[in-house]
């Protein structure tokens, strides 16, 4: 039922977000160098390796590791980056990504594929069985600043809870958070 649900919500989510979505990769396009979408190789459930689509907030020459290991993350933000990473916007291009299957609506964040401490603390609770999300509890309990045992701690909270309405809960905390932009960093 779950994935019936990210399949159909995604689909009328693609639809409606048409024009967003290509205003965004227009802003993308003419304020910085690079392709528009870029490709992050992320871990997927089991711990395999997907390529996760997103808008490009950063510059082609950043180094492939979380945005908080940066010396100085806002040196390497495009023009509209943060404010594509504060509105979330950049996040747009991952509704593919719950279409084929990689991702779902809701759970765990997907881990960079060098993020080893946070992969080999979730593996060890079982929260890698998991589908990761586009959000999850850990998003609306702190989003980016989180430090990882609290976020494998929350993983495991919604591994253990998980139900449809739990879901729609956490859908619908995103979706307040966004609009206040809660949590964000950069």
């Amino acid at each position: 039922m779950k994935r019936f649900f990210d399949l159909i919500l995604a689909l009328i989510a693609s639809i409606m977000l048409i024009i967003p979505i290509a205003i965004t990769a227009l802003l993308v396009k003419f304020t910085s160098a690079g392709p528009v979408i870029y490709w992050s190789d992320r871990v997927g459930r089991n711990n395999k390796i997907f390529k996760m689509p997103k808008f490009r907030t950063m510059r082609t020459n950043t180094p492939a590791v979380a945005t908080h290991l940066l010396p100085d993350p806002k040196k390497f933000l495009t023009p509209v980056g943060s404010f594509l990473r504060k509105s979330s916007l950049d996040e747009l291009p991952q509704l593919w990504s719950i279409i084929i299957g990689d991702m779902s609506f809701v759970g765990p964040r997907p881990a960079l594929f060098n993020q080893n401490d946070l992969i080999a603390m979730r593996t060890e609770q079982g929260v890698d069985q998991l589908l990761p999300g586009l959000t999850g509890w850990a998003q609306i309990n702190g989003r980016d600043e989180l430090p990882i045992p609290e976020k494998v701690k929350l993983d495991v909270d919604y591994l253990r809870q998980q139900s449809f309405f739990l879901d729609i809960k956490i859908i619908y905390l995103t979706f307040l958070k966004v609009v206040r932009r809660d949590g964000i960093t950069h």
